[in-house]
């Protein structure tokens, strides 16, 4: 069975090497290895994963490795077991296309999460989400009463153990109660190429400033709008001639 660790903190002088000796040490193998220092910050990213000897119970090694991350090398470290799949909710509006390529990707194995259920602010996608095989809870955001429905939601994602949120072109602002209550992670499939053109409608923004260059960016959810941190963006080029 495989570890995946993630390991970050401040910079110092061989963590790669006691990483890569604590896991071959006790019979493990290295199979993937990638790090980043942030020279700015100081700040040293690694995420390693190996196969763990057939003698060795991998819970307890993803502790013992998390302990020595902690107490040697003063890193955070998150560790969790290579087989885990966590669950994800996914948070949508009425566009589709996002939606479906989450859920056709996550049909055809290519994504490692398990995907629980679906939210939305209206009842377009029920009948497609129910075909995948899917939960649906139509949950209406109205401005009067936003609060409710958020603390509605929270409920939903929270019984459904869920570890990560996916808003799936989501077309309503998260509140800062909504972002400290729902207890994990939320990424936001922005369909501009940030940080230009934050907010709503960034197409028609681009199109009226003339940009030839357009994209997408997923990016972790902030209690500032469309500032939070990049995973990974795409472009496309585009000319006068489109709409």
């Amino acid at each position: 069975m495989s570890i995946v660790a993630l390991l970050h903190g401040p910079d110092k002088p061989g963590i790669v090497a006691r990483v890569a000796g604590w896991i071959h040490g006790r019979g493990g193998n290295v199979l993937h290895a990638d790090q980043h220092l942030d020279r700015e910050e100081n700040v040293f990213f690694q995420r390693v994963e190996w196969d763990v000897a057939e003698d060795i119970e991998p819970e307890q090694e993803a502790r013992l490795f998390a302990e020595m991350g902690v107490d040697e090398l003063g890193m955070q470290v998150r560790v969790v077991l290579g087989q885990e799949k966590p669950p994800v909710f996914i948070m949508v509006s009425r566009e589709g296309h996002c939606f479906h390529d989450l859920l056709l990707r996550w049909k055809s194995r290519e994504l490692a999460g398990e995907f629980v259920g679906v939210v939305s602010n209206h009842p377009d996608l029920r009948e497609v989400t129910e075909s995948y095989g899917l939960p649906f809870h139509h949950v209406p955001v109205e401005k009067e009463d936003k609060r409710s429905a958020e603390f509605s939601q929270i409920g939903l994602i929270k019984e459904s153990g869920v570890r990560l949120v996916v808003l799936a072109r989501y077309m309503q602002v998260l509140s800062e109660d909504f972002l400290e209550q729902v207890g994990c992670p939320i990424i936001n499939i922005h369909h501009s190429f940030l940080p230009s053109f934050a907010g709503a409608k960034p197409y028609h923004q681009a199109h009226k400033r003339g940009v030839k260059v357009i994209g997408a960016t997923a990016h972790f959810v902030t209690p500032k709008l469309d500032e939070g941190p990049i995973i990974h963006q795409d472009v496309v080029r585009v000319s006068h001639t489109d709409t």
